[in-house]
């Protein structure tokens, strides 16, 4: 996303069209959704240096080892191949996501930014 493009006005309106995947308070972490018509899988990894994400579409690994940020978009940009974009969002804060608060205070939010 460019820098034009992500104020809060923009993230949090895009927030409001986004899904929510839901995850379990551990520390790795792996599932498969469905998403824009799309089989994803994402691989989360807390380690001391913070959470990290990996993002497959279908059998080819888009993105490795992303570091997790509030607020922050994980993809960024329509030429990873990927038909939306992913971020975290702190439902009590401004923190970073960390894995014992997964899908209850961090939420993985899911938004399908270029329409196929």
């Amino acid at each position: 996303m460019s820098s034009e493009q992500n104020t809060p006005e923009r993230l949090a309106e895009s927030l409001t069209k986004a899904s929510v995947i839901p995850l379990e308070a551990v520390p790795a972490q792996m599932l498969k959704v469905s998403l824009s018509g799309s089989m994803m899988q994402i691989t989360l990894r807390q380690r001391s240096t913070g959470l990290y994400a990996d993002i497959w579409l279908g059998q080819t690994a888009v993105l490795s080892g992303v570091l997790c940020q509030n607020l922050t978009w994980l993809v960024r940009d329509q030429a990873a191949g990927l038909p939306g974009d992913f971020t975290f969002v702190d439902t009590k804060g401004l923190q970073n996501p960390d894995s014992t608060g997964l899908g209850s205070r961090f939420m993985l939010m899911y938004y399908e930014r270029w329409p196929s």
